[in-house]
């Protein structure tokens, strides 16, 4: 798939995150990478066989103190191979994957716990508001 259309399909997958998440969203850039870096992988100490989607990058907002500001955008990366092979090239499941992680993502921008992300991640894929 051509990056291009890879990016019609993230922008048709932001259209489907919940309103209240989307709105509290402030100076985070989407990108999409081809893959996560072996150097990346090692870090995350992923193992052989586990999957990296994407990845948010920058600082939490209960993190952040009183001066926090002149910051270069927090950064979620998504990673389109993974998500591709995880679809088998489906658009609809793409749409949705890309969505899933998207909310994963912006729960840790957020603070979130992974069980508070888990909740989230439950109510979007029924089709259900947060």
């Amino acid at each position: 798939m051509t990056r291009e259309r890879f990016r019609a399909l993230v922008a048709r997958a932001i259209d489907t995150i919940p309103p209240t998440f989307a709105r509290a969203i402030q100076n985070v850039a989407i990108v999409v990478d081809d893959e996560p870096s072996a150097a990346l992988l090692e870090e995350m100490e992923m193992e052989p066989g586990e999957v990296l989607l994407g990845l948010y990058q920058g600082t939490p907002l209960p993190e952040r103190q009183w001066d926090y500001g002149n910051a270069l955008p927090d950064r979620i990366s998504l990673f389109q191979r993974a998500i591709e092979q995880e679809c088998d090239g489906d658009e609809e499941c793409i749409v949705m994957e890309v969505g899933d992680t998207l909310i994963h993502e912006f729960g840790h921008y957020f603070g979130m716990s992974e069980d508070e992300i888990m909740e989230i991640e439950e109510h979007y894929w029924r089709g259900e508001g947060t």
